[in-house]
Order: structure tokens, then sequence, then C-alpha cells
């Protein structure tokens, strides 16, 4: 299992578009073969910040995620200006993992 972190912090004009842009990848990816979850976060405390959390089965998936035309509409915008600062990106090879009932 494959586990990304994305975040971005874009400038305040900017926002809205890459906001838009990254829930149209996330609405593509969920559908694709060996993606388990895929999920855009605004974060609390920063209006202007983006959070994807990506789980895939595998890295064939994860690369299949970043072939789509959504990510390099989410690419081209980001290559554009609309980022405040340098993307932060985290990717966790996972062996295990469990669902605890509450």
């Amino acid at each position: 299992m494959v586990i990304v972190r994305f975040k971005i912090r874009c400038t305040d004009e900017k926002a809205e578009a890459v906001a838009s842009a990254m829930a149209a990848v996330a609405a593509a990816a969920r559908g694709l073969d060996g993606v388990i979850h895929f999920d855009i976060a605004r974060d609390l405390t920063d209006a202007s910040a983006l959070i994807a959390t990506e789980v895939f089965e595998d890295r064939a998936a994860m690369e299949r995620e970043e072939q789509l035309p959504e990510v390099a509409e989410v690419v081209t915008l980001m290559q554009s200006g609309a980022l405040a600062g340098p993307p932060e990106w985290t990717i966790y090879e996972v062996a295990s993992s469990e669902s605890p009932q509450m």
C-alpha cells in the first residue's frame, strides 16, 4: 500500500482555482483501479493551503493517477505562479494497516 500526503499553499488570488482543479483530480482518481482513498481538504488554520491524502494499492495505481489530465491541469496551475511556497510531498510505503472498530 502507498500513502501520499501532498500539501500546497496557494496565493490568495489563485486558491479557489487550484481547489477546483484539485477537486477534479479527486473525482477522477476515485474511479481508478487501485485507488483506495483520495481526499482533498483545506488546512483549518490557513484557507489558502490544500492537503491531498491519497491511498493506493501499489505504485502502479499511483502512476495511473499521475497520468490523469486533471493532474496535468493542477501542475500547470502550480507552475504558473499559483503557489506561495514549495509543495510538501511525502510518500509512505505501508506494509499493513487495520481499521479499528468503534
